[in-house]
């Protein structure tokens, strides 16, 4: 077995029982990257001491959160706090998603109910109409 195998067993088994990489650490790396790039960029511009040692603080502090999250053996916090993530994202590229799809129906006009925020479809050229909501049973007037 050679030198590279055997240091990639002792990692894996060092990883054994930890969090590891997940979407959350994925996307606070990516916002260490933005940060280390705006702090760069504001270095050579403004050749503030100040700024940068803040942004530098703030890298530092956020580069410890993704490590103590990485190699956490607390599993149940750490996949609590990744799905608390990754679905705060679901409903964000979910929400963007139905929206273009109602943009686009033509035949088909969207309300959305003043108590329980449910989005009731109903067709275009029905004039004047009472839409009761499917949901909490609020009425609404409206012309479609």
């Amino acid at each position: 077995m050679g030198i590279f195998q055997r240091m990639r067993n002792g990692a894996a088994q060092f990883m054994y029982g930890r969090n590891g990489m997940d979407q959350l650490n994925r996307a606070l790396f990516y916002a260490y990257l933005g940060l280390w790039l705006v702090e760069i960029t504001l270095n050579v511009l403004l050749k503030n001491h100040l700024v940068t040692s803040i942004f530098e603080g703030m890298l530092f502090v956020l580069m410890i959160y993704i490590f103590a999250r990485m190699f956490s053996k607390n599993l149940y916090k750490r996949r609590a706090e990744n799905q608390r993530w990754v679905n705060f994202t679901w409903r964000i590229k979910s929400g963007r998603r139905n929206a273009a799809a109602r943009r686009a129906d033509r035949e088909h006009r969207y309300f959305t109910c003043k108590n329980c925020k449910t989005i009731c479809r109903v067709p275009i050229g029905k004039g004047r109409i009472v839409i009761t909501c499917p949901k909490c049973g609020a009425q609404i007037q409206a012309k479609t």
